[in-house]
């Protein structure tokens, strides 16, 4: 199949066939098929306590080794909004893989950002912020932004 390539916006009446490479901007709709997996391109690892850079938590992907029970500050959502250029309605997930770790991994949410109500109301398991090390050391966090600057953090896997 040729390759094609536009300088404006691309409307199709029949929907799109093929890979996407590069950005997309604007409102995506409608199904998106593949192999259903996620693979980060770049990771970062944070093995002692400390504040997350927004550049750390833009990657998606944090992993801790840490023989030391360890606590990960999120960045304020002023910075990581600008990091991600998130938006009211912007959504991003973020992982913590503590496979490799012998301690457990805690989330602190920082400043403008706050713990939904599903993970106030329900603190065992949406409002879990402790990531346990070895083979279940593993957890997903949704961040929904309510504006450029604030977030909601929700655990949800």
């Amino acid at each position: 199949m040729a390759s094609t390539t536009f300088s404006g916006p691309v409307t199709s009446t029949n929907g799109f066939v093929g890979n996407l490479t590069g950005n997309v901007t604007g409102n995506v709709t409608g199904n998106v098929a593949g192999s259903g997996s996620i693979t980060h391109a770049t990771t970062s690892a944070i093995n002692a306590t400390a504040t997350a850079t927004a550049a750390e938590v833009a990657t998606g992907y944090i992993t801790s080794t840490s023989a030391a029970a360890t606590a990960i500050t999120l960045p304020t959502g002023t910075l990581l909004g600008a990091a991600l250029g998130a938006v009211k309605g912007t959504i991003f997930d973020l992982y913590i893989d503590n496979t490799g770790g012998a301690n457990t991994v805690t989330i602190v949410v920082a400043v403008n950002g706050i713990l939904s109500s599903g993970a106030a109301d329900t603190p065992g398991s949406f409002g879990d912020l402790t990531v346990a090390s070895g083979v279940t050391g593993l957890a997903r966090f949704t961040i929904m932004f309510s504006s450029a600057t604030a977030y909601v953090f929700t655990r949800t896997a």
